[in-house]
């Protein structure tokens, strides 16, 4: 008995997609055979990215998208099913972060946290979740995922990042209010919180005597990399997880059990 990964004729929307993990989801996602929608702000990226990902023979689409912005996020949704066709998949990637102690924290910073974390993650999921619904009335055996990117600081305060921790946090309780209200339409809603992950955004922190100092104060005394995401991403998108439904899974190499 074995399982075949395998997602030919799915459509998968990846926020973030312009670098760093929401790259990488989406070349994993391709590589297992779904056509992915990129989408961000930086759209010159991802027609990079693209490209990359038609050189390896898979399927990929480019859409623009700002979280932070209501209409953008509709026309984004709009866009992408118009060009490759209805989502079965969503990848909520978009993330950023601000290091300051919290009585620093300016009411645009924690404006410029809130909007893109919880506020544009909340209104991606929504806006494609509708579609979700609609098509699920037609079709009840229809199966769609939704994968919200969290983090260990949604379940753990870290240091520097109050206010991203609180945002994370909100994911986590948002993820678990969606898998409620969603999962009679087919719709499972789950999340990864990765731990420290190395990727283009923050390899020079992790070289830097700080960074290092970070590192020897992990469990293994090392950050993860991207592709230790791909079998968790795989499984979380699969219909092999019909079963799995409001989970928040932690993939932080023994982090939080500390």
């Amino acid at each position: 008995m074995g399982i075949e990964v395998n997602f030919e004729g799915k459509i998968a929307l990846i926020t973030g997609a312009s670098s760093g993990l929401g790259a990488r989801f989406a070349k994993v996602l391709a590589q297992a055979g779904a056509q992915v929608v990129l989408a961000s702000r930086r759209t010159e990226r991802l027609k990079e990215l693209r490209a990359e990902i038609e050189a390896d023979g898979g399927a990929a689409h480019v859409v623009s998208l700002d979280v932070t912005d209501y209409a953008s996020i509709k026309s984004a949704i709009a866009h992408a099913e118009t060009e490759a066709g209805p989502i079965d998949i969503l990848v909520n990637n978009s993330g950023v972060s601000t290091t300051q102690r919290l009585v620093d924290v300016t009411p645009e910073d924690y404006a410029f946290i809130m909007d893109t974390n919880l506020r544009g993650a909340f209104f991606v999921a929504q806006q494609t979740a509708k579609r979700m619904i609609a098509r699920a009335k037609g079709d009840p055996k229809k199966q769609h995922r939704i994968i919200n990117i969290a983090s260990v600081a949604g379940l753990r305060v870290l240091p520097q990042i109050g206010v991203y921790c609180m945002s994370k946090a909100g994911v986590v309780q948002m993820t678990k209010a969606m898998a409620v209200e969603w999962g009679k339409y087919g719709i499972n809603t789950n999340a990864i919180c990765p731990g420290y992950i190395s990727t283009e955004i923050n390899e020079d922190y992790f070289a830097s005597e700080q960074g290092q100092k970070l590192i020897s104060m992990l469990p293994r005394k090392r950050p993860g990399k991207p592709e230790d995401l791909d079998g968790l991403m795989l499984l979380l998108a699969g219909d092999e997880s019909h079963f799995i439904n409001g989970a928040i899974i932690s993939a932080d190499d023994g982090m939080l059990a500390m």
